[in-house]
Parts: structure tokens; sequence; C-alpha cells
């Protein structure tokens, strides 16, 4: 991609300053810490090949460096053949009738769910069993989302995805319901959907403790930190990971002029640079430090750059792999 921005040493001129202000938390969240550790776990105890039904996190960087590690990505059970390898359920859950699929042909399944998604499925089970129609406020489409809707027969759950969506929604019973969200959301959005749901159905019952995760909330806090004290936010992370999506959706609501989605420093729109003297950093849960420190790498490359920390939480949750993983070898 080509730059308006001078390299050093070029036409004599010296590389001009840019202060990096690094949002914390940032990167790799303890479901997805997790669910990479449960790949890399059964490769080490079982050997290659281990299957991996859909991407085990939302990261090419990670998917591509576990592949490479003996790892096989499908999309579906029916792409596996017969086996006794280990078959993984990546971390945003998958729809009841996986496991039962694997089960029925003896497919020996580890279930990489982050258990906070988990705690969802469980949300979403129980308000069921007690006779509530389950709202789920989320993203079409989104595998989280397909997961926690495939907990429960057709129809149970009616999908809510935008303000104008809640509004409309016409539900069988008012009296009878009960919502749950996806963990990756924007905090403001939902925090709207979910206003307008209490004042047109106030006996809705919600999750005692929001289904937000801890990660997707302190990655957004660290964002609004940061937005209004430079000119662009570069926002690490996948095309179709959600909460990365919304970090960029945050940084621009909370006064940053622009904010842009890169997979890795080789995605840099260097003419973006242009009249910038400060940017912001952060990345997805699902994306590992390697890329932010690559990406610091190459501002370096071109910028006399200062590099400020701004942290707003710290983290030490993590979460133990499935037991099958923790015992030796026969």
């Amino acid at each position: 991609m080509s730059t308006s921005s001078p390299r050093a040493g070029e036409s004599g001129l010296s590389q001009p300053a840019l202060h990096v202000l690094l949002a914390a938390p940032r990167g790799f969240c303890a479901g997805v810490d997790r669910a990479i550790q449960i790949v890399e776990l059964a490769l080490a105890k079982f050997g290659a090949p281990v299957y991996v039904r859909h991407e085990i996190v939302h990261n090419r960087y990670v998917v591509e460096s576990l592949k490479a590690k003996g790892a096989v990505f499908v999309e579906e059970l029916n792409e596996i053949p017969e086996t006794a390898q280990p078959v993984v359920f990546s971390a945003h859950g998958v729809p009841k009738s996986v496991p039962q699929a694997a089960r029925f042909r003896n497919l020996f399944a580890i279930d990489a769910t982050c258990p906070l998604v988990f705690k969802v499925h469980m949300e979403a089970s129980r308000h069921y069993a007690e006779g509530r129609n389950i709202v789920l406020i989320g993203h079409a489409g989104h595998p989280e989302v397909e997961g926690t809707t495939g907990q429960l027969p057709p129809g149970a759950v009616t999908l809510i995805e935008s303000q104008a969506d809640a509004e409309r929604f016409e539900p069988e019973d008012p009296a009878r319901l009960a919502y749950v969200t996806q963990t990756t959301l924007s905090v403001d959005d939902t925090a709207g959907i979910v206003a307008i749901l209490k004042r047109r159905f106030p006996s809705i019952i919600g999750p005692h403790k929001e289904d937000i995760c801890y990660a997707t909330t302190n990655r957004q806090a660290a964002v609004k930190a940061i937005a209004g004290k430079v000119g662009l936010v570069l926002v690490v992370g996948a095309p179709n990971s959600s909460n990365s999506l919304r970090l960029v959706e945050v940084a621009e609501r909370a006064g940053c002029p622009r904010a842009l989605l890169i997979q890795r420093a080789a995605d840099i729109p260097w003419q973006a640079f242009e009249g910038i003297t400060a940017v912001g950093v952060t990345a997805g849960a699902s994306a590992p430090e390697t890329l932010v420190e690559e990406v610091i790498e190459a501002l370096r490359g071109r910028y006399r750059i200062t590099v400020e920390q701004v942290t707003t939480a710290n983290e030490s949750i993590a979460f133990n792999v499935p037991r099958e993983l923790r015992e030796p070898a026969a």
C-alpha cells in the first residue's frame, strides 16, 4: 500500500513523531486462551490430526498457526472421516444437534465453548423450562447466536438485533418473557435495547449478571479511555470477529475521528496517517499480542514513536481445560 509518510532517510528527512496510546486490556480473553490451549493440548496428547469444527476463534493468524501444527478445520461434522482422533467444538458454542451428531458417530468430541457462552446456554434453557419465551439480543448469523438458538426447539427464541427490532417485537405472552444476550456485543447498544424491552415489558426477566462478558466490557472501556485523545484508532482483529468490530464502533462513538480494523501490520493504510500525531492501538479478544507487537514495530519503522499504555482494568481470570486433557495419556 502506498504511503504519504516519509521513511527515515528518505530525501534527508528525519522520522516524524507519533504518540501511540496502547489500550489495556486488549487481545486474548480467558475463553479464547482456553480454546487455543485445548487444541494445542489435544495435538500434544493425541497427535495430528485434531479436527476443529469452525474456526476455533475468529483470527486467521491463530487458525493458520494451529493448521501448521496439525489441526484440520471443518465447517460441519460430515466433513470429518471416520476417526478416533479428537474433534474440538469452537469457543463460540454449538447447537445441541452438533454434540448429538458427534455421539451418534462415536466421535471423540472435546467442547471448547467459552464458559461464559455456556452460561448463556444454561440461562436460556432454564427460562424455557420455566415456560418463558426467550429473547436473544445478538447478531444474526454469528456462530454464538446460532449456538444459543440451537439449545432450544425451533421458534423458541426470538432474535433482537436493534432498538427498532425491540420496538416492533410483539410476543405471544408479554408476561412470560426472558432475555439473554450474545457475549460480544456493544455494551452501550445492548443497554439501549434492554431499556426498550424493560419499558415495553416490565416483567421481562434478565440475567442475574450481564451476559456481555468481562473481556468485551473491559476492552470497550479501554478504547473509550483513549478515543478522544487520538486522531486514529487501529483495532487489530478479524473482519468476522464481533468483539473486534464493536471496538471500531465504540472508538468512533467515543470521539475518535476514525477507527480502522486491521488483521495485521501489512494491512495498515498509511495514507490514513496524514496529519495524525497520536494514534490508538487495541486488539479484539481473539487477536494475539504478537500481532499488536507487529503493528508497533511497523509504526516504529516509519515514525519516531513514544508508546504510552493506558490501563483501565487488570484481568486475572483463567478457565480450566476439559478433564480429558488434564489427565495423562493412558
